[in-house]
C-alpha cells in the first residue's frame, strides 16, 4: 500500500514535469491524480497481459504517466472553469 502511494506520487510528479505550463495543483491533488494514473496504467498493462495490476512494469509505468498527464490537463480545465464562473 505504501509502495502504491509512493508510485502515485512519483507518477504524478513526472506528469507535472512533462505537462507544459504552471499547474495550480496541491501535493494531494498530484498524489491523487498520480494514483489514478497508476491504476489506469496497471489496468491497461494487465489487459494486455504484460503483468498484474499491482505489478510495476515498463508498459504500465508509461501508460500511467501518460494517463496522469491527461488527468492533470482535465483537472486544470475543470478548476479553470469553476474559477471563471465565480
Amino acid at each position: 500500500m505504501i509502495g502504491f502511494i509512493v508510485a502515485g506520487l512519483v507518477i504524478g510528479a513526472l506528469a507535472r514535469l512533462i505537462k507544459p505550463g504552471k499547474q495550480n495543483l496541491s501535493l494531494i491533488a498530484t498524489l491523487l491524480l498520480g494514483l489514478a494514473g497508476s491504476v489506469i496504467g496497471g489496468v491497461v498493462a494487465s489487459a494486455l497481459g504484460t503483468g498484474d495490476i499491482f505489478e510495476l512494469n515498463v508498459l504500465g509505468f508509461i501508460v500511467a504517466v501518460v494517463a496522469a498527464v491527461l488527468l492533470i490537463g482535465v483537472a486544470e480545465n475543470v478548476a479553470g472553469r469553476s474559477k471563471a464562473v465565480r
